[in-house]
């Protein structure tokens, strides 16, 4: 059998460094399990983010996706595009 994913519309952001404070408040701390910004190091960006299925690594460049049901996890951006196409509302 072959199935398809249903068409809904989700709410996400790329991180980056200029976007990280803004994308911390988004998600909220308390579903935050730990992160570095880039002010610790130049090289590092990243957000363990707490997931239904537990803490998850968001790098520098990964998309952070809202769930319908609220829920924040995680999505490299080649599966990011390769799913999802932005939507004009």
């Amino acid at each position: 059998m072959k199935y398809r994913k249903k068409p809904i519309v989700v709410e996400a952001m790329q991180l980056n460094r200029n976007f990280a404070e803004v994308i911390c408040k988004w998600i909220g701390r308390n579903n935050i399990a730990s992160y570095n910004l880039g002010e610790f190091n130049e090289d590092s960006c990243y957000i363990y983010i707490k997931t239904p299925e537990g803490p998850m690594l968001a790098k520098e460049g990964d998309y952070i996706i809202k769930g319908i049901k609220g829920e924040f996890y995680p999505c490299k951006p080649d599966i990011f595009e390769a799913t999802y196409e932005k939507v004009n509302e």
